[in-house]
């Protein structure tokens, strides 16, 4: 190689350098990227409530009596564990167990008196038919006998009427029982007492129809507890009773609870200022976690759709226009961007079908200035 070749080798790689330093030395400083890897697994495509729902017991009863009258008794407060059948209010009632007592002793009477009528007629019954024996020998008149036979009638009758009576004042007992237990307030159902209206000695007024009044006592059943959640309606055609869920609540942090549909409201809410929505009710499937649980705490749901399991995907918030992602070329250190194709997702995944392959890095911060195709991008330092 003659000098002047040489002259011109070195001349190209002089050129060569001072661009490779301009360009090193202009270019714009590279982005921080945040990236996740193409990973396998599964991904659900699912359904979420639009606003929080609400842990409901299963059973609730605001109970009062059906008559008005003033607290005697009282045994239970705020807080307390109740079974079925056990009193949890009684009202002032001495002038209707007064009634009872008297019902209760005229029934005893006229059982009494009945008695003694049905005896008196069976013993003339037994007279009538003896006469009726010796006026066929002619031992006695005809009349005699026919007197015997129709005072025997007679004293049935009478039988007969005092029964009658005696089923009267029994009825009579009843009346006057019922209108006693109007005055006691019984638990229907095993539970807990959620709230009193009340004290001894005050008054209960009944509610006026078409006024409600606070109840007397709140009674809720604490074994059993589903959540009502409204889903908008335009999802709402998808979902089906029978399908899984998972129950969220903010009293319980990232723990998530085990569910199912239960039922879907027949008809879509229509509520000023808000999107139109339907009702769907998710029960818990495992009993041992709602030991913990309170009526009332809010509750978010999401009821799973459709799975995929084993197979490729990438976070939802890497996704442009549901079919464009950026990939980080650790290598060259730019970002390229990629089409690829999706299955299902939800809010947290998105399944991969093709354009990725696994363990490729995807830039999740999209929304980061500068990130376009080709760009320079180191990745972002993770904080300690």
């Amino acid at each position: 190689m003659n000098r002047r070749h040489i002259r011109w080798v070195m001349v190209a790689l002089f050129v060569t350098a001072a661009g490779a330093l301009i360009w090193h030395y202009t270019r714009a400083d590279p982005i921080e990227v945040a990236v996740k890897p193409v990973e396998g697994g599964t991904v659900e495509r699912t359904v979420a409530n639009t606003r929080a729902g609400t842990v409901k017991a299963c059973r609730r009863a605001k109970l009062s009596p059906s008559i008005g009258g003033q607290i005697a008794k009282l045994p239970i407060r705020e807080g307390d564990t109740v079974k079925a059948g056990q009193l949890l209010l009684e009202l002032w009632n001495e002038d209707l167990l007064a009634e009872t007592k008297l019902a209760q002793r005229e029934a005893n009477t006229a059982k009494a008196h009945a008695r003694a009528a049905c005896l008196k007629a069976d013993v003339a019954q037994r007279e009538a038919d003896r006469l009726v024996k010796l006026r066929k020998t002619g031992a006695i008149s005809e009349e005699r006998a026919d007197r015997a036979v129709t005072d025997a009638k007679a004293l049935r009758a009478d039988c007969q009427a005092a029964k009658a009576s005696e089923l009267m004042s029994k009825a009579r007992v009843e009346v006057s029982e019922a209108n006693l237990a109007r005055t006691r307030l019984i638990a229907p159902f095993d539970g807990v007492i959620a709230e009193i209206n009340g004290e001894v000695n005050e008054y209960l007024t009944p509610s006026p129809p078409g006024i409600a009044t606070s109840p007397a006592v709140d009674l809720i059943d604490d074994s059993c507890f589903y959540v009502t959640a409204p889903i908008d309606e335009v999802d709402a055609p998808e979902i089906l009773p029978g399908m899984a869920a998972r129950v969220s609540l903010d009293a319980f942090g990232h723990h998530r609870f085990n569910g199912k549909v239960r039922r879907i409201a027949p008809y879509v809410l229509d509520r000023e200022k808000q999107a139109r929505t339907v009702d769907v009710e998710v029960e818990f499937t495992k009993p041992t976690e709602i030991r913990d649980l309170l009526a009332g705490y809010s509750a978010d749901v999401e009821i799973i759709l459709d799975v995929r399991h084993d197979t490729l995907r990438i976070p939802t918030e890497a996704v442009l226009d549901g079919k464009r992602v950026f990939v980080y070329l650790p290598d060259q250190q730019i970002i390229e961007q990629r089409t690829f194709q999706g299955g299902i997702s939800n809010w947290d995944r998105t399944e991969v079908i093709s354009g990725l392959k696994l363990d490729e890095l995807v830039v999740v911060n999209v929304d980061l200035a500068g990130v376009k195709d080709g760009a320079h991008a180191v990745l972002a330092k993770k904080e300690p």
